[in-house]
């Protein structure tokens, strides 16, 4: 089986999270430089199979458009003008730097680390991940 690749897609970086081969278990990857991404992606999918790619789509509780969401449906042709095979879907991404934040709190990081927000990134990433994963069995 193939991977599925899921991102965070921010202005200054982006937060990545991939499944194991099988899709069982959701891991934060890294966090990239958002102008790097394309080419992160590239040299990854050059080196793992991937399947699907995930990408958060940022709403507002009534489900309108945040003012981050231009920026990522710009990503989103971005990534099928680099990868036309590659499938790509939107998931809902509200909440889940709260729940990053949260679960960084339960595993203990001191203050420092929780301020750093390339991890917040990726923690959501894979909150996101898993949710998806949780969604398709």
């Amino acid at each position: 089986m193939a991977r599925i690749l899921c991102i965070d897609y921010g202005l200054k970086r982006t937060g990545i999270a991939v499944t194991d081969p099988f899709q069982i278990i959701a891991t934060g990857l890294t966090t990239v430089e958002s102008p790097t991404l394309m080419a992160f992606l590239k040299d990854y999918f050059s080196k793992e199979t991937v399947e699907l790619i995930l990408i958060g789509e940022p709403r507002n509780w009534d489900d309108s458009a945040t003012h981050a969401t231009p920026l990522v449906e710009k990503c989103i042709v971005e990534l099928k003008k680099n990868f036309p095979l590659m499938p790509i879907k939107g998931v809902d991404e509200r909440y889940t730097s709260k729940m990053a934040k949260d679960a960084m709190l339960e595993m203990g990081l001191k203050k420092k680390e929780r301020r750093n927000k390339a991890l917040v990134d990726e923690i959501a990433a894979t909150i996101m991940l898993q949710e998806y994963l949780r969604s398709i069995q």
